[in-house]
């Protein structure tokens, strides 16, 4: 698989190049907690500016996480393994307040 320089060049709407930062694995992960957060209602949606709550959806972020943990064993460097444990006992507690 061929890889990339570490960004993603693409135009914004004025039609000027804006570059995108490096997707790595801890970046990715953020990204799905920081998603599962906004399902949970604990901040707002970045695309509508208010909080809502989906609990199948959060649900089946946590699920993803949790998936990815199981496939990646043995595979992530200790930063890694340590970020995805940590947002991943975060989610769920998060998830449990939020339903209670």
């Amino acid at each position: 698989m061929a890889k990339g320089n570490g960004f993603t060049m693409s135009n914004d709407s004025s039609g000027t190049k804006v570059s995108l930062p490096k997707v790595d694995f801890s970046s990715f992960i953020m990204s799905l907690y920081s998603s599962g957060l906004v399902q949970l209602g604990k901040v707002e949606d970045p695309s509508t500016g208010k909080k809502s709550v989906n609990f199948d959806l959060a649900r089946q972020t946590i699920d993803m996480i949790a998936m990815l943990e199981e496939k990646t064993k043995g595979n992530l460097t200790e930063e890694e393994n340590n970020l995805l444990k940590a947002l991943l006992v975060e989610i769920r507690m998060a998830f449990v307040e939020a339903k209670t």
